[in-house]
């Protein structure tokens, strides 16, 4: 099994490599051209529109920090072109950003990685108190109509590490505003990884990954937003201070009463590093900020790997909350996690049902272009 260290240096490995690749000269010949640093998508010399800014780690570009670069794209529907590296900051997106594209240079998302390390039991540096779970956030997006493209989003706080705090929720992006769209995207941690969420309760928030992949332990795919998971790879990992199941849960939605579509996951593939069996596929959270939330999830024609408990894939977070009065379901997903030995833990669509269950009833008058 990978050791509880293995997480922070396959996550760094990648974006290293392309980060070499992109500063590297070429050799000169004829017909080879020298690797762009921002790939196809001009520089600052040549802008792909006057609304883009160029980030690069080492001064290639207009800002070398994410965060500068969103501080300095004012306004509404501008770009920024983020040339292959490690971003270690924290970036805090305002929701008068709207319609801001993040467009990672490289082809590979492991290239361009954003990453932090705090979890929500790390003090904050001004004594007044920790972090908690959503200011752990290495990424943090409240915008409407916010679109990323190949980026890795991560959080590389790791429990081995920090043996003495028990806040171990370390965020790797908050999504909060509607409309936001991630294509090709990558997203690390262990607890809490992706925080798909919502400016306020009565506020629904559509928002759309495809073709994305995401890893964690406990409820690493978790939160309030509608939103939809299409053709995405979800894998769990090795516990190393467990040695019994459960080591985790991959989805904890925390659906408002009021909102009809929680989590919705279509196409997709769950994969596991743990043994058979050691993982639950989702339990509900009802906050205390919302206890009369109902979470929602969706799991369809996605192929369950061996790691999902086939005989009691859900299990209740809170007393009180039991999963079997919340809105679970499934439909034609395959794979041994998906097995049926007990029909009553493994509550299923109809075929008229699941024809209401589907991206475009989700997302409404909302078509994200991927």
């Amino acid at each position: 099994m990978p050791s509880h260290l293995s997480r922070r240096n396959v996550l760094l490995a990648g974006a290293a490599a392309g980060s070499a690749l992109a500063l590297a000269a070429a050799p000169a010949h004829a017909h080879r051209r020298p690797r762009r640093l921002f790939g196809r998508y001009g520089s600052p010399s040549a802008r792909l529109t006057s609304a883009t800014l160029y980030v690069h780690p080492r001064g290639a570009g207009d800002f070398t920090s994410l965060q500068a670069a969103v501080d300095a794209a004012t306004g509404t529907g501008r770009t920024l072109v983020v040339a292959p590296g490690v971003y270690r900051e924290t970036v805090s997106v305002p929701a008068d950003r709207t319609d801001m594209t993040w467009l990672g240079a490289s082809e590979d998302p492991r290239d361009v990685v954003v990453v932090y390390d705090n979890a929500a039991g790390t003090p904050k540096p001004d004594g007044s108190g920790a972090y908690g779970t959503s200011g752990s956030a290495t990424t943090t997006l409240r915008p409407d109509g916010f679109t990323a493209r190949r980026i890795t989003f991560a959080n590389d706080w790791l429990r081995a590490g920090h043996p003495g705090v028990s806040g171990t929720q370390a965020v790797a992006v908050k999504v909060m505003g509607d409309r936001s769209a991630f294509f090709d995207c990558r997203f690390l941690g262990h607890q809490d990884t992706l925080y798909a969420d919502s400016a306020s309760l009565d506020t629904v928030a559509r928002q759309y990954f495809a073709r994305c992949y995401a890893e964690g332990d406990v409820d690493f795919v978790f939160g309030r937003a509608t939103a939809v998971f299409e053709d995405c790879d979800f894998r769990t990992l090795v516990r190393t201070d467990l040695t019994s199941a459960p080591f985790g849960f991959v989805f904890a939605p925390s659906t408002a009463v009021a909102n009809p579509r929680g989590f919705l996951v279509t196409g997709s593939r769950i994969s596991s590093e743990a043994p058979d069996g050691y993982y639950k596929l989702a339990r509900p959270w009802v906050p205390s900020s919302d206890p009369t939330a109902r979470p929602m999830l969706t799991v369809r024609d996605t192929r369950l790997g061996a790691g999902i408990d086939a005989v009691a894939p859900y299990t209740t977070m809170s007393s009180g909350y039991p999963w079997q009065d919340q809105r679970f379901a499934e439909y034609r997903n395959t794979g041994p996690g998906a097995v049926i030995t007990v029909p009553a833990n493994r509550p299923q669509l109809t075929p008229a049902q699941a024809a209401t269950h589907t991206r475009q009833a989700w997302l409404g008058d909302w078509r994200p272009q991927g």
